[in-house]
């Protein structure tokens, strides 16, 4: 819990994945195995403190067809039972509505707070993994908050904890792209919590899925 004013009955997290969808269960699935805790909540709804809506419009779906679609089926069925057997805390009918900055050192990228607002509470974290934002819109959001955003708009997410897994620039990422950038992801927070040493992988793997061609 956190004791900050006005914000004393608020959940503290390392971690809130926006997306409950198969982007939003493999990151989740992957800092659980790297001992990062994290809360998954729906993908925001609603703008918040003037803020662009922030629901991607639909993308092109990848030309991969029926055989895509078998695998995607296949990977969300492995996640979800990880999910289960491991007790992730997925939050499928909770929404985020707004995500405030809650300021930071500088100097420090670990010192920075978010605040995610739901219908049901706060949740408080020091890393944020957005699954369902189009660039152009998370652009709108960075400068809604006060953020300068360069040329290279992940690079400015990452150095405020902000993560991208499973988003496009014009199609969607395949599910064997989503699974890759999830562990690049979960590596990345990973080495943020636990900066002088990595802990070791724990249970569970993708070692059923079909190999690829």
């Amino acid at each position: 819990m956190s004791s900050m004013p006005g914000l004393s009955g608020a959940e503290r997290t390392t971690t809130v994945v926006i997306g409950a969808g198969l982007p939003g269960l493999a990151i989740a699935a992957e800092l659980r195995r790297r001992g990062v805790d994290s809360i998954t909540v729906s993908g925001l709804e609603a703008p918040g403190s003037g803020q662009a809506s922030q629901t991607a419009p639909p993308q092109r779906r990848d030309a991969a067809g029926v055989s895509s679609v078998q695998e995607r089926n296949e990977i969300l069925r492995h996640l979800r039972n990880y999910a289960s057997s491991h007790h992730l805390d997925i939050r499928n009918g909770t929404a985020a509505v707004q995500l405030d900055k809650m300021g930071a050192g500088a100097a420090d990228a670990s010192l920075h707070r978010w605040a995610v607002h739901t219908p049901d509470g706060v949740l408080l974290a020091d890393h944020i993994v957005l699954t369902r934002c189009a660039r152009s819109q998370l652009r709108r959001m960075l400068t809604d908050l006060g953020i300068s955003v360069g040329q290279n708009l992940v690079a400015a997410m990452r150095a405020i904890g902000i993560y991208l897994v499973g988003v496009g620039e014009l199609i969607t990422p395949t599910p064997r792209e989503v699974l890759r950038q999830a562990k690049v992801v979960g590596q990345a927070i990973s080495a943020k919590v636990y900066p002088d040493s990595v802990p070791s992988v724990l249970t569970g793997s993708f070692a059923a899925l079909p190999a690829p061609l």
